[in-house]
């Protein structure tokens, strides 16, 4: 089962790929002196690793994977290259207008960023299926997904 991915949620996931790409840049700084062949360098390599990511099989970059999101067009399926690479490119405008791009994810109901709504995408919170232990007021715990009551006393 699938939900649309929520607002803090993508921020955080968000802030994960940031300190990917961070590190990244850190270490082409330490190749490249600073000029035009590093900016654009810096501009490439965060264009292929989004678009790429997104439109890879795992339908999602190392953030979003972390948190069990994935990008998909309106009908729930895996989006192309040029679909990922409108939706990267339309990030510059979200930002532009004072974030507010992004911040209409918490108020939309699809929860789409303008960015979303330009390339046509949603993102997914995917439900793997599983569920936490709980707590029995026996000191006991129950999986639900599994049949585990918990009881250990056969051992």
């Amino acid at each position: 089962m699938q939900r649309p991915a929520g607002f803090w949620l993508r921020v955080i996931a968000f802030i994960v790929d940031g300190i990917l790409l961070g590190i990244v840049n850190w270490l082409l700084r330490m190749v490249l002196d600073e000029g035009i062949l590093y900016s654009l360098s810096n501009v490439v390599i965060a264009w292929i690793y989004f678009a790429g990511m997104e439109s890879s099989d795992k339908q999602a970059t190392f953030g979003k994977q972390l948190f069990q999101l994935k990008v998909t067009n309106l009908a729930g399926e895996r989006i192309s290259f040029g679909k990922a690479t409108a939706r990267y490119f339309s990030k510059i405008l979200s930002s532009l207008i004072l974030l507010i791009g992004y911040i209409m994810v918490a108020f939309t109901k699809r929860k789409q960023g303008l960015h979303d709504v330009i390339a046509g995408t949603l993102v997914w919170k995917v439900d793997t299926g599983l569920t936490a232990p709980k707590r029995t007021s026996h000191d006991r715990w129950e999986r639900d997904d599994v049949g585990y009551d918990g009881d250990n006393s056969k051992d």
